[in-house]
């Protein structure tokens, strides 16, 4: 009865934490309107980094990944590892479908990286090493999201992560990452995607 009630309250309370807009209200309190009108159209971090002010997109990156990881945290406390998951990804969830804005969101780098460290080390220690190198060769977001969340499960197990639960929810959060950046994946094999720090027309999405 006690882990029934753990897994409802985790995944409610993990998707309303998760679809906190925090792009979107960090955006409007700034005084730059609904990030939604521009560039990707998204709420997440890279989107407000496209209005040129990248402290604010570093609020929404530090935002958008502790909603997932502190909710995460709390339910393992609460009620076990297996269940603090389930919390943060169904933050994840929320923050891609977030019912306050008519389930149109982000697409969840964040909110996964930023459950990785407060559910799986192992996980985490792929997941960022990986987006960072693959960032820093390739000035693409999109490819360092896609390649860290490709590697992320197998990886996690390599790292000694052995947890049934968990690994399968890699996965699945793993293709969800590339359910969400579909539009990404179409600009990467035409070789149109753009990179950071090069003159670039507006995005598709």
């Amino acid at each position: 009865m006690q882990a029934s009630i753990g897994y409802g309250a985790a995944v409610v309370c993990g998707y309303l934490a998760g679809s906190v807009p925090f792009g979107l209200l960090i955006t409007r309190a700034a005084g730059l309107g609904d990030i939604r009108a521009i560039g990707s159209e998204s709420i997440g971090a890279t989107n407000v980094l496209r209005t040129g002010r990248k402290d604010l997109a570093l609020a929404t990156l530090l935002l958008d990944s502790l909603k997932a990881g502190l909710v995460a945290f709390a339910f393992t406390h609460l009620f076990g590892r297996e269940i603090g998951f389930v919390a943060g990804a169904m933050a994840f969830v929320g923050h891609c479908y977030p019912v306050w804005l008519g389930f149109k969101g982000g697409k969840g780098v964040a909110t996964y990286a930023g459950l990785l460290p407060f559910t799986t080390l192992p996980g985490f220690f792929v997941a960022a090493p990986v987006w960072l190198i693959v960032f820093a060769v390739s000035r693409i977001s999109s490819l360092a999201a896609l390649t860290a969340a490709v590697l992320v499960p197998p990886g996690a197990w390599l790292l000694g992560e052995r947890n049934t639960v968990v690994l399968a929810g890699l996965t699945l959060l793993s293709l969800f990452v590339f359910f969400t950046h579909r539009a990404n994946l179409s600009r990467l094999f035409k070789g149109t995607e753009p990179r950071f720090g090069t003159p670039k027309a507006k995005p598709e999405a």
